[in-house]
């Protein structure tokens, strides 16, 4: 049988309600707030509930299924600009894992669900005893890139995903702390557990980040039944790879291994998730201090003849402005098989939105092939990464290359390429703290070590080659 190859990365974003969810609609209204609200409420009925995520003018209306509004309707409502669907977002399997969706007394058990933020530690020296496992990481020559000048700024980098095990021996040591969140208040109360904004962020006790699906300050990486589709611990999987701990004696290294991890969980453990709630968590990480956003999420195509996603484009633009640069997965195909997101009808978002801060990031395996699940594009995909059977850090201090052991599922997908990327920029930016995103993504991709196979594939005709980016 083809070998089963789980998406585990890219996801799709839909626009879909179950006969008992509220109908959800983002809406950006003129700069006087307060009477568009005023409109808007007028027109809905008393048990419509509208939400401003205060930030450029967007709010977040949820009515009941049966209510009589429609977005037609709420389009000529004075002092409306725009109007879209709040899409949701939600994993994009392989269709060959449903021939083992009935196994479900397959699935990985739970770990323990939202555990207290453990306090910073001191690790040990020593060599990582699993780093000859990460193909990818001594493909791309990290060890001779850490050789580079040492790091001038300490880097953080935000995994906006499924949550992390925050736990883990070998990310806890590289969790970002809020410093506005740490240490003790005026009372001599511990800041981290005191149930006060003390930051005045808008977020209590957001000691490591946030979790925007329980709306609280422990974004666990909770797992799912993967054989419907839920979370396999996909948000782990990818901060090891970005910033597991280097030289500690433990398990693996990440390509910055001592880049600052911001977590931030938008995806649930069902595998889904919504454009709200994407969007605050960039504009948590970009107003928190991340220069760098890993996103191993997207869609395949944004939905026919409904608005695009004109909140989405907006917030990663706006993430740009401040200077941010929002690595992103370039999209794991049709039904698993890759295509050209430069001339598909459906091509990988928010990988392929025109807006100059994002790089957009394709899986190669360990020959420089391109993962058959893979997508590229001379215009819109910059450059590959490893992406298939890629070993890093998992829910409950574990490491593997492999979701599910016994039917040989290995990680694969452009959502494991991506972090490798994201790691990539920290740090080159770590030892560069001078640059603009504009640059650091110029070096990148200027360094790339090219391969014929990717010629006339993606932007830069290569893949990342941490060495020769930090000899730049």
């Amino acid at each position: 049988m083809k070998k089963l190859l789980l998406l585990l990365a890219t996801l799709s974003i839909v626009h879909s309600a179950s006969a008992n969810e509220d109908r959800q609609y983002l809406i950006q209204v003129t700069s006087d707030l307060k009477q568009s609200l005023s409109h808007l409420q007028a027109l809905t009925s008393s048990s419509t509930h509208i939400q401003d995520l205060q930030w450029n003018n967007w709010v977040l209306l949820k009515t009941p299924k049966a209510s009589t509004v429609t977005l037609q309707k709420l389009q000529e409502v004075p002092g409306v600009n725009y109007v879209q669907p709040n899409y949701k977002i939600k994993l994009f399997t392989n269709p060959l894992l449903k021939q083992v969706q009935g196994l479900n007394h397959l699935q990985t058990p739970h770990a323990q669900d939202n555990p207290d933020i453990p306090a910073p530690v001191q690790g040990s020296v020593g060599a990582d005893p699993l780093f000859n496992k990460q193909w990818g990481m001594n493909d791309i020559g990290v060890k001779q890139g850490w050789r580079a000048a040492p790091l001038k700024k300490e880097m953080i980098v935000a995994v906006i995903d499924t949550g992390v095990d925050y736990t883990h021996e070998d990310l806890i040591e590289n969790l970002w702390r809020n410093p506005g969140e740490t240490g003790t208040d005026a009372n001599g109360k511990d800041k981290s557990t005191n149930g006060i904004d003390d930051d005045n962020n808008g977020f209590v006790d957001d000691v490591i980040g946030w979790d925007f699906v329980s709306n609280d300050n422990k974004p666990w990486d909770l797992k799912g039944n993967i054989f419907a589709g839920g979370n396999p611990g996909h948000g782990t999987h990818c901060a090891g790879n970005v910033a597991a701990r280097g030289d500690n004696n433990l398990g693996i290294s990440g390509v910055a291994p001592a880049a600052k991890i911001m977590v931030l969980r938008f995806i649930g453990e069902r595998g889904q998730g919504t454009t709200a709630d994407a969007i605050n968590a960039i504009k948590y990480a970009v107003d928190n201090g991340a220069q760098i956003t890993s996103n191993s999420w997207g869609s395949e195509g944004e939905e026919p003849g409904a608005p695009e996603n004109k909140a989405l484009r907006d917030i990663i633009s706006y993430a740009g402005a401040q200077g941010s640069l929002f690595v992103a997965a370039a999209g794991n195909g049709h039904s698993g098989v890759g295509y050209d997101n430069d001339i598909d009808d459906r091509p990988a978002y928010p990988a392929s939105y025109d807006i100059d801060n994002i790089i957009s990031v394709a899986a190669i395996d360990s020959e420089d092939r391109f993962g058959g699940f893979s997508n590229w594009g001379v215009k819109s995909v910059d450059l590959g990464a490893p992406g298939v059977k890629v070993f890093s850090t998992v829910v409950g201090q574990g490491y593997t290359d492999m979701v599910i052991p016994m039917l040989k599922v290995t990680w694969d997908g452009t959502s494991m390429a991506t972090p490798h990327v994201a790691g990539a920029a920290a740090l080159y930016w770590s030892r560069h703290p001078e640059k603009t995103w504009q640059e650091v993504k110029a070096v990148i991709l200027a360094s790339v070590r090219k391969v014929p196979s990717m010629q006339n594939k993606l932007v830069s005709g290569g893949k990342l080659d941490v060495e020769a980016l930090m000899k730049q």
